[in-house]
């Protein structure tokens, strides 16, 4: 199976990298998501994401400013990627081995989708019902 069969391609919830953490949590609150994909500053530039962890690194524990820092200054960046046409198990291995939960799928630098523990997992739910 490829990572194509099950990412997540819609609904893909992307910032600025110059939102306040402020307008980045409001934004996850109103959409329901866990993270938040940073956009390119320029064509030749890096995605980033942004995830509950990195802001309770910032604010919390740093103290960090929610008015004062930018999703650019505390996301992931560049973001783990990988291409559409990868295997689920080498992605499902990456995850494990880098600890991530969410990986963007990247084609010719453009953003394709986004693959996530959940997709892999629902995946094997229902592999698993079908026995």
């Amino acid at each position: 199976m490829l990572v194509a069969d099950i990412m997540t391609t819609t609904d893909l919830v992307t910032i600025s990298p110059m939102v306040t953490i402020r307008e980045a949590l409001n934004t996850m609150r109103d959409n329901k998501v866990k993270s938040l994909i940073v956009n390119k500053l320029s064509p030749s530039d890096a995605y980033g994401i942004l995830t509950y962890k990195n802001i309770l690194q910032a604010i919390v524990a740093e103290e960090g400013d929610i008015d004062l820092l930018n999703a650019y200054d505390i996301c992931s960046k560049p973001a783990i990627q990988i291409s559409k046409e990868l295997n689920v198990k080498y992605a499902a291995q990456m995850m494990v081995n880098q600890s991530i939960k969410r990986i963007l799928v990247i084609d010719n630098n453009e953003l394709e989708g986004i693959l996530t523990m959940t997709n892999i997992l629902e995946v094997l739910m229902e592999q698993a019902k079908e026995r």
